[in-house]
């Protein structure tokens, strides 16, 4: 939803000049809405600033809908403080191999990768076809990926 010059003046004016702060509820701006409503726009001081200020109003309140909606779908390059950017998963794969000497599952992956278990089992399939790692069982019968770049020894595997 995208708020309107034109309908916020025309609650400012059905709401007596901004005195009763409907403008304000439409705004989503429900304290000073609330405070208008009981102070009559604050004897129609804070009415008479809003017929001045609604078109940055306006604006003020779209920006809030957009950078929320921007956040909630994770696109428009808006992140939280605290959000890094996705790691791509193959760079996470070479993290983890690194970590464990060379040995990768998609369980691992798909944990720490935040992907899910089939893009990650892709993903290892598509290094050990070209070339960049061998999928290899484990005595447990675990399917594992090796990176021999990173790898000590192969001892756990069966051949």
């Amino acid at each position: 939803m995208r708020y309107k010059v034109g309908v916020a003046y025309l609650l400012w004016l059905v709401s007596g000049c901004g005195a009763l702060g409907f403008h304000r509820f439409y705004l989503g701006k429900t304290g000073t809405g609330i405070l208008w409503l009981l102070t009559g726009g604050i004897a129609w001081m804070g009415s008479l600033y809003d017929f001045f200020t609604l078109p940055g109003q306006v604006r003020e309140a779209n920006f809030r809908i957009a950078y929320r909606e921007s956040l909630l779908s994770g696109q428009g390059g808006m992140r939280t403080v605290n959000e890094a950017p996705k790691e791509p998963v193959e760079r996470t794969i070479l993290r983890i191999a690194r970590k464990n000497k060379g040995v990768v599952t998609p369980g691992e992956v798909a944990l720490e990768g935040d992907c899910s278990l089939d893009e990650a089992r892709q993903t290892l399939d598509k290094l050990a076809s070209s070339g960049n790692a061998e999928m290899r069982i484990r005595s447990s019968g675990v399917v594992a990926y090796v990176f021999a770049e990173f790898a000590d020894q192969a001892d756990d595997f069966v051949v």
